[in-house]
């Protein structure tokens, strides 16, 4: 990956480890209780309301430090679907003026794509573990 590249890359990294924080923490303020009394209304079972609290939360700081950025991306990569299909897809891209849209959550979904697919190991936990010159993955396993 190119230095500018890299560079964007810990941009989106940072960005999308901020806001899943910010939701994780939220979550708890407002009590994972609530939260699972909520899933629970739409269908699903209450204990994914303390997985989903917990990945968000100790996700955005794995993102924000780079460690794991891969794997943690792919979860939340996870978390946005549902969120899209069993959520906000019947309010449309931008909401129905009642409830919100799932606009963010598809822009959430893109940098946590974009960050599985590409990593981020500049300004990383995750440079420790990095081979120079070959990429995380390898294509050939």
């Amino acid at each position: 990956m190119s230095k500018k590249n890299e560079w964007g890359a810990l941009i989106l990294r940072v960005v999308l480890g901020i806001t899943f924080l910010a939701h994780g923490i939220s979550k708890f303020q407002m009590g994972v209780g609530n939260i699972a009394g909520w899933f629970g209304s739409i269908g699903l079972p209450g204990f994914l309301a303390y997985v989903v609290a917990t990945l968000e939360l100790v996700g955005g700081i794995a993102l924000i430090i780079g460690l794991g950025t891969r794997f943690v991306s792919a979860l939340l990569g996870i978390v946005m679907i549902g969120a899209i299909f069993k959520v906000k897809l019947s309010a449309g891209l931008l909401g129905s003026g009642q409830s919100a849209g799932y606009e963010l959550d598809l822009a959430l979904l893109a940098m946590a794509s974009y960050l599985f697919m590409n990593g981020s190991i500049l300004y990383s936990f995750d440079s420790l573990f990095h081979r120079s010159g070959k990429n995380e993955i390898d294509a050939s396993v």
